[in-house]
C-alpha cells in the first residue's frame, strides 16, 4: 500500500516538502505553522510530545503560540475555552484519563460554540491502568458536541490538523474539532510526510480569523458568554448545534476537495478500498484501517470480493456514505476498539446497524467484534480472521456470534496469580524500639529513636525488584519514611513512577495493601477508605481480625501529583481525614518524559521549558506545597530528606500519631531523578543533601501550627550556595553560564526570601 509520492507531488499546485515524523510531530508541526494563539496543556501519554515538540520549536524562536502549562487538563481546558472567548485561536492535545478530566467542559465548549482545535491521541481508558491505544476515550467523546476528524497515519495528522481550523471557524459550523490518532500506533510512529513548504500558504489556505465571533475583549461591544438558559430557548439552542454539526460534514467535504486540489491527497468523509463490486467487507478506523487494505488485495488474489470502508469523519457520522458503501454487501464485519458495555457492541457497530436501517438495507450481515484493546497490535492475520466471519455469514445468509471479543483468552487452568510474598508479620513490623510521647506542657510530641541500624531488622514494605531507573531516589526516601512508622499499612499510590515500577500486572512489589487511583482523587480515595475502616470498625465488623493497632493510611505522590491532586489534598486536609500525604518531589512529570510541573524550580530544564534563543528553562518559581499544606491547619507538616535519615525516620514517627489520633499530616521529601536531572547515578543521596544545606529545600516542621526548623546549615556552619547544588546537574549547568546570570539570581533571591521567613517563623512561634 506505499503512497506514489511522484503522482502526488505532480497533482498538487502548492509547494511542499518531505519530512520524516511521527504523529505527534506533525500535529505540533502543523499546529505551528498556524501559529496559534494559545495552547493551555498539561501532559499525559501518549500525547505529551506534542506540546514537548511546540516547547522545543519555541524555545528556537519558530512560532509566537502561548504555551500556559495548567494544573490538571480540566485546568487546560477551561484555559483554552477562557483563550477562544477572549477571540483568539486556540489548540490542545490531551489522551485517555486526560480527556476524561476534560470531558465537563467540552460540551460548554461546543454549546457556546467556541471553535478550537484539540487532538485526542487515543489511548485506553483506566482501569486497570493502561497507557497504550484503542478508542475507549474517543467514545466518550461521541456525544460532546465536536466534529470528530480521523487519522490513521502522520499524514493525516498534519493533513487534519489544518483542514480542522479551517473547519471550526466556517460561518455555518463555528464549533470545537477534534482530530484523533491511535497512541502510539500513529502518534509515535515516524513515516515519510508532506508537508507546505511556507507558512504563507498554510495561512492563505486556512484564511484570515473570521470577524463577527463573540469576543470578551470587544469592549465596544460587550457580549454575554454561556448564560443561564431556560425553554424553549435551549431547545433552540441545541437545535441550532445540531444543524452546524450536520453543516460540519457537508463543509468539511468542501474543504477536503480544496485541500485535495492544493496538495493531491484527497480525504472523503469515508474512505472506500475496493468496494465497487465487494460483497463482504470490513469497516475499522484509524491505523488498523491501513493493514486491512493488504489483507483486501490478499482476498482479491484468491477470487474473493473483499472490500473495506474506514470513516476520516465520525461526527458527523457518514450515515448515507455508509449505507451506499454496503447496498450490496452481503456481510461485514465491524470492528470497535472499544466496547460500549451492555450494548451487544461498541459505537460503530450500533451505527452502522442505524444507518443500514434507516437507509432500507437488511439483507447485509453485520458482526460485531471488540478488537485491539490496551494497545494490543493487529496484523494481516487478525485481519483475515475477521473477513472470515464476514464470508461466513455472507455463505450461510446467518450470524452464528452477533457480538463478541476478539483476541482475548480465558488463560490457562491454574495460571492465576498466585502469592509469591508473604503478608508481613505484625510483630516484626511494630518494633517497639520507637517512642512517641505527646509533652503535657508544649503539646508537641516527643520522638526517640533507636540507631537507625536497630530498625533494619523491620521488614521492607516494598520487595527487591522494582523497576525504578538506577539511582531513582523515591525508595530510598520512602523506605526511609516507613521505617519510621510502627505496624501496618494501608497505601494509595498515585499514577507516577511509585506505582508503575512497583506494580505490572501481574507482579507486585508490594508486601501490605495497596491501591492505585489517579493523580487527580488520590486523596479524596483514601479518604473514603479511612472513613469506612472507622465506621466498620465501630460496627463491630472488623472485631474478627483480631486488631492489636488501628492501621496507618498513607497516600503516596509524586511526580506532580500535588498538583493536579492538589484540589482534594486540601479537600482532604480541610475534613480532617486521618491519614498522611507523604509526596516525593522529584521536580518534574518524571512519569511522562520529564516535563515540567510547579515543583520544578525557576530556570530548570525540562521537556516543557526547554534551553532556546528565546527562553532559558522554567519562567516561574517553584510551589511551596507544604507552606500551603500547612495554611490548611492540619496538625502536622514536614519536610525530609535522605540524606538527614535520622531527621526522616523521627518526623515519620510523628506523622503516625498524628495521623492516628489527630488528624491529616503531609510530608514532602526531595528525591533525587538522575535520569532527568541529569546527574551521576550514585551522587543522588549527595544532591538532595547539598539541596538542605544550600537551603533550597530546608527541613522543617509544622507541628499544631507551630515552625521548627530541625536542621540549620548556617548554624553548623555548612551553608553552601545554591550554584553547588546546580553545578550536579545537568538540567541546571545552563543557569551557571554568564548569560543567564538574571535568572540564576532571582532563583538564588526565592531561595533566601524563603529561607528568611522560615527562620522568622522558626524564632516567632506565632507567625
Amino acid at each position: 500500500m506505499a503512497i506514489d509520492y511522484e503522482k502526488e507531488m505532480g497533482s498538487a499546485t502548492v509547494e511542499q516538502k518531505f519530512l520524516y515524523e511521527s504523529g505527534n510531530e506533525m500535529a505540533a508541526y502543523a499546529a505551528h505553522q498556524i501559529n496559534y494563539h494559545v495552547m493551555g496543556y498539561f501532559p499525559i501519554s501518549p500525547s505529551t510530545e506534542v506540546a514537548q515538540f511546540l516547547d522545543t520549536m519555541k524555545a528556537s524562536g519558530q512560532h509566537d503560540i502561548m504555551l500556559v502549562p495548567s494544573d490538571g487538563e480540566h485546568s487546560s481546558a477551561g484555559i483554552c475555552y477562557g483563550a477562544s472567548a477572549a477571540g483568539g485561536r486556540v489548540f490542545n492535545a490531551t489522551s485517555a484519563q486526560g480527556y476524561l478530566y476534560m470531558l465537563e467542559q467540552m460540551p460548554v465548549q461546543s454549546g457556546t460554540r467556541m471553535p478550537m482545535v484539540m487532538n485526542l491521541v487515543c489511548r485506553s481508558v483506566s482501569g486497570p491502568l493502561n497507557i497504550h491505544g484503542d478508542h475507549s476515550d474517543l467514545y466518550f467523546a461521541l456525544n460532546t458536541g465536536w466534529p470528530i476528524l480521523m487519522c490513521p497515519d502522520p499524514q493525516s495528522v498534519y493533513d487534519m490538523n489544518l483542514m480542522a481550523i479551517k473547519l471550526a471557524e466556517h460561518a455555518k459550523v463555528r464549533l470545537p474539532v477534534l482530530v484523533a490518532m491511535d497512541g502510539y500506533f500513529t502518534s509515535h510512529q515516524k513515516r515519510r510526510v508532506q508537508a507546505f513548504a511556507n507558512r504563507e500558504d498554510v495561512h492563505k489556505f486556512i484564511g484570515p480569523q473570521p470577524a463577527g465571533y463573540d469576543d470578551a475583549l470587544d469592549r465596544n461591544h460587550p457580549v454575554s458568554i454561556g448564560p443561564y438558559m431556560n425553554e424553549p430557548d435551549y431547545i433552540n439552542n441545541k437545535y441550532q448545534q445540531s444543524v452546524a454539526m450536520y453543516n460540519a460534514g457537508e463543509v468539511f467535504e468542501e474543504i477536503a476537495k480544496e485541500f485535495g486540489d492544493l496538495t493531491g491527497r484527497h480525504y472523503p468523509i469515508l474512505s472506500q478500498y475496493r468496494m465497487e463490486d465487494a460483497e463482504v467487507a470490513v469497516f475499522l478506523m484509524n491505523s488498523a484501517s491501513e493493514i486491512i487494505k493488504d489483507v483486501v488485495d490478499d482476498l482479491r488474489a484468491r477470487g474473493i470480493r473483499a472490500g473495506s470502508v474506514s470513516p476520516n469523519m465520525i461526527r458527523p457520522f457518514p450515515q448515507k456514505q455508509i449505507a451506499e458503501a454496503l447496498r450490496h454487501v452481503k456481510a461485514i464485519t465491524v470492528g470497535d476498539r472499544a466496547d460500549s458495555y451492555g450494548a451487544y457492541g461498541g459505537n460503530m457497530v450500533n451505527e452502522i446497524k442505524a444507518a443500514l436501517f434507516t437507509y432500507g438495507n437488511t439483507t447485509t450481515r453485520v458482526i460485531s467484534r471488540i478488537y485491539g484493546l490496551g494497545g494490543k497490535d493487529f496484523y494481516a492475520e487478525d485481519g483475515h480472521h475477521l473477513f472470515r466471519l464476514a464470508i461466513e455469514a455472507a455463505e450461510t445468509g446467518r450470524v452464528e456470534v452477533p457480538f463478541d471479543y476478539y483476541g482475548h483468552n480465558p488463560g490457562l487452568p491454574g495460571s492465576e496469580p498466585k502469592r509469591t510474598l508473604k503478608p508481613l508479620p505484625f510483630d516484626k513490623l511494630k518494633s517497639g524500639l520507637i517512642a512517641v510521647d505527646k509533652d503535657p506542657d508544649t503539646g508537641k510530641l516527643k520522638v526517640k529513636i533507636p540507631p537507625l541500624r536497630s530498625l533494619t531488622a523491620k521488614p521492607k514494605r516494598l520487595s527487591p525488584g522494582h523497576g525504578t531507573c538506577p539511582g531513582c531516589g523515591i525508595f530510598s526516601g520512602l523506605e526511609l519514611f516507613f521505617k519510621g512508622i510502627e505496624g501496618d499499612v494501608v497505601a494509595l499510590y498515585h499514577t507516577g513512577c511509585a506505582f508503575v515500577t512497583t506494580m505490572g500486572y501481574p507482579y507486585s512489589s508490594h508486601k501490605s495493601t495497596f491501591i492505585h487511583n489517579l493523580f487527580q482523587n488520590g486523596a479524596a480515595t483514601m479518604s473514603g477508605v479511612v472513613e469506612m475502616f472507622w465506621e466498620r470498625k465501630r460496627r463491630g465488623e472488623l472485631d474478627h481480625l483480631g486488631l492489636q493497632d488501628d492501621f496507618t493510611f498513607v497516600m503516596v505522590t509524586g511526580d506532580g501529583g500535588m498538583d493536579i491532586g492538589m484540589g482534594p489534598a486540601i479537600g482532604a486536609a480541610l475534613r480532617g481525614h486521618k491519614m498522611i500525604i507523604v509526596e516525593y518531589d522529584n521536580e518534574g512529570y518524571m512519569n511522562t518524559g520529564a516535563q515540567q510541573s510547579y515543583s520544578t524550580p525557576i530556570g530548570h530544564r525540562t521537556s516543557t521549558s526547554s534551553i532556546g534563543k528565546t527562553q532559558q528553562g522554567k519562567k516561574t518559581q517553584h510551589k511551596d506545597t507544604p507552606q500551603i499544606m500547612a495554611a490548611t491547619n492540619v496538625p502536622y507538616v514536614f519536610t525530609g530528606c535522605e540524606a538527614f535519615p535520622q531527621d526522616l525516620v523521627k518526623k515519620a514517627a510523628k506523622a503516625q500519631w498524628y495521623a492516628q489520633n489527630e488528624g491529616l499530616a503531609y510530608g514532602k521529601i526531595l528525591s533525587a531523578c538522575p535520569l532527568n536531572w541529569m546527574s551521576e547515578d550514585a551522587l543522588g543521596t549527595k544532591l538532595v543533601g547539598k539541596a538542605v544545606d544550600s537551603c533550597f529545600f530546608p527541613l522543617y516542621e509544622v507541628e499544631q501550627g507551630i515552625t521548627t526548623i530541625t536542621y540549620n546549615p548556617e548554624e553548623k556552619e555548612k551553608r553552601v550556595p545554591v550554584t553547588e547544588w546546580l553545578k550536579g546537574m545537568g538540567k541546571t549547568k545552563h543557569l551557571l553560564k554568564e548569560e543567564n546570570a538574571e535568572a540564576l539570581r532571582s532563583f538564588e533571591e526565592e531561595v533566601e526570601r524563603r529561607w528568611v521567613r522560615l527562620k522568622a517563623k522558626h524564632e516567632h512561634p506565632d507567625l
